[in-house]
């Protein structure tokens, strides 16, 4: 797939259109991807970036990073994704005067996005608006129960299970491997320390059972308070696997929440505990 920042990097030709967020790909986003993909001409998806409610001063915790909207972009069939910066001047634009400069620009004839989708001004605009300049305006009904604030309630309290059956795929952290406590090697599970972007969702502190690519993992996300932690970590023990991750980006699904962290009254309870939810996370059953 091919990702343009500005319309100039795009080619003018006849192109189908998803215009929204899309972030985390779920679903409802797919659905409306899947009917620009249908409309036979240039698959386009035109996105944002940052999330336009950061840009107003709201925190949001995003599903996936940009990098990772990309990639489930193209894994949908997109053509061309083009990433519009929101800012605060982006924002104060006319409906009809966005259609010129990122639709009209790069060919667009469809335009398909969600029901209820706005855009523009004070978001005055929406796909009426886009058929009276012209465009072939497509609304794709929401797809019932799927949104992507249902998923971070899903994700808050643990219920990746639930989240996925939304998501239509298992919720992920992704980051990349820095240096931790290391206490995991000694222990005989060395684990992979995330660091992840500070406004990526996070789910519910806890041990989960995983995978990392085509092999399974036993993910920690919390405090570590069997060693009077405070500051959150994400660790992953990918079972089966030996060698040097430092540096690499991890993409975590997480499958299941297998029980809260806690300190445990030794060293060899913690150890076989860790190993009972290695026996887990080896049985576990990857969610649709």
């Amino acid at each position: 797939m091919n990702v343009a920042r500005t319309p100039a990097e795009l080619e003018r030709v006849d192109r189908a259109v998803a215009l929204g967020m899309f972030d985390g790909v779920h679903r409802g986003h797919r659905a409306v991807i899947g009917t620009a993909v249908a409309a036979g001409l240039r698959t386009t998806v035109v996105t944002f970036h940052p999330h336009p409610r950061t840009v107003f001063g709201n925190r949001v915790e995003l599903l996936s990073t940009l990098e990772r909207r990309l990639e489930l972009l193209g894994a949908c069939g997109v053509e061309d994704t083009l990433v519009v910066e929101f800012t605060p001047e982006l924002a104060a634009l006319t409906p009809g005067a966005f259609a010129v400069q990122y639709l009209e620009a790069i060919g667009t004839k469809v335009v398909v996005a969600g029901r209820g989708f706005r855009f523009g001004h004070k978001r005055s605009g929406d796909l009426e608006t886009l058929r009276s300049l012209g465009f072939d305006g497509r609304e794709v009904p929401l797809v019932a129960g799927v949104s992507s604030t249902e998923i971070r309630r899903l994700a808050s309290v643990g219920l990746v299970g639930e989240a996925a059956a939304l998501l239509g795929r298992p919720l992920e952290v992704d980051g990349t491997v820095v240096s931790g406590d290391q206490r995991g090697g000694t222990l005989g599970f060395p684990t992979a320390n995330l660091r992840v972007e500070p406004d990526l969702l996070v789910p519910r502190y806890g041990i989960y059972a995983g995978a990392v690519g085509d092999r399974r993992a036993a993910v920690s996300i919390g405090v570590n308070p069997h060693y009077g932690g405070t500051e959150r970590r994400i660790e992953a023990f990918l079972l089966d696997f030996s060698g040097d991750l430092y540096g690499e980006r991890l993409v975590v699904e997480l499958w299941q929440r297998l029980r809260d962290e806690r300190a445990f009254g030794s060293e060899e309870e913690l150890v076989d505990q860790i190993a009972r939810d290695v026996d887990r996370t080896r049985a576990a059953v990857r969610p649709a």
